[in-house]
């Protein structure tokens, strides 16, 4: 099982902190950030626009990752908005 985690203000757009999944979704696995990323989009507008690739950052156990990222039974993926700093 891999538990989503959302930061920032797309926890406010998604309308949760926190989902959990499994990683055989339909005969197909989600075994990379990317079909992980096509996976949520399913679920509407909103979680299409404000999760694609570029408008929100992800790491997996804790490392900033990108679209090849392998994932595995028990990861833990965090979506968040870009940052900037001063």
């Amino acid at each position: 099982m891999l538990t989503i985690l959302f930061f920032g203000h797309l926890k406010e757009i998604v309308e949760t902190d926190c989902l959990r999944i499994e990683l055989s979704q339909n005969k197909d696995s989600i075994d990379t950030v990317a079909k992980l990323r096509k996976l949520l989009q399913l679920k509407g507008n909103l979680w299409t626009e404000y999760l694609q690739y570029g408008k929100a950052l992800v790491a997996v156990n804790q490392e900033i990752s990108n679209e090849d990222t392998a994932l595995n039974d028990g990861d833990e993926i965090a979506f968040f908005p870009p940052v900037t700093g001063g």
